[in-house]
């Protein structure tokens, strides 16, 4: 199956909405179910164990931003099987748990400018249970369409090493790596990617 037609059944199979509140008990889940499920051949187990609800988890920030998204089956709402989001102020990534610079950017509620500023794309994780069928990339187009809207023509991420291929596929260069901190004393490699779009 070509990823275009992956892509286009992904937008018909699959429904995406704002997160809310409710959902962090099973956004939570999902992401731990994905970065068990999806991680294991890019990190360690004692690395994933201390990642869960630090390095990965929920930045509540992005939920009162209205900025975070779930997917679900169009013909089951209640089961999340996807999520991630975008932002437009400085923290690279994380959940709110992490007090840590990443990739070099503190933790920061401040704003961004989309003249001169790269929106953030955050916390993109899938079920490994409905890995492969198109909805990382489906969270992706939805959060740099959003971002987009709101003026913005780059992006960046700190991806996981997880995610290089998925996102150097949509047009993200590496630019540096950096190791995060996690409560065990262990750390995580973490990749700044960013993204231009075209000039008009």
């Amino acid at each position: 199956m070509t990823t275009e037609l992956k892509q286009a059944q992904a937008a018909t199979q699959f429904a995406l909405r704002p997160a809310t509140f409710d959902d962090v008990p099973a956004i939570l889940a999902l992401v731990e179910a994905s970065v068990r499920g999806l991680q294991a051949n890019d990190y360690s187990p004692t690395q994933i164990d201390a990642s869960i609800g630090s390095a990965f988890g929920v930045d509540r920030q992005l939920i009162a931003d209205q900025t975070y998204f779930v997917a679900t089956p169009v013909d089951d709402p209640a089961t999340l099987i996807a999520c991630g989001g975008w932002s437009y102020r400085s923290t690279l990534c994380g959940s709110d748990a992490m007090s840590e610079t990443v990739c070099g950017t503190p933790r920061s509620a401040s704003t961004l400018n989309p003249a001169t500023d790269y929106a953030k794309i955050r916390a993109i994780f899938v079920h490994p249970a409905w890995a492969r069928r198109g909805l990382g990339s489906l969270v992706l187009k939805h959060c740099e369409e959003a971002a987009q809207a709101a003026g913005y023509t780059r992006f960046e991420m700190g991806s996981t090493l997880t995610g290089l291929h998925l996102y150097s596929l949509k047009g993200y260069v590496e630019c540096s790596r950096s190791s995060v901190p996690l409560p065990n004393g262990e750390t995580l490699e973490i990749v700044l990617m960013q993204k231009s779009l075209p000039l008009q």
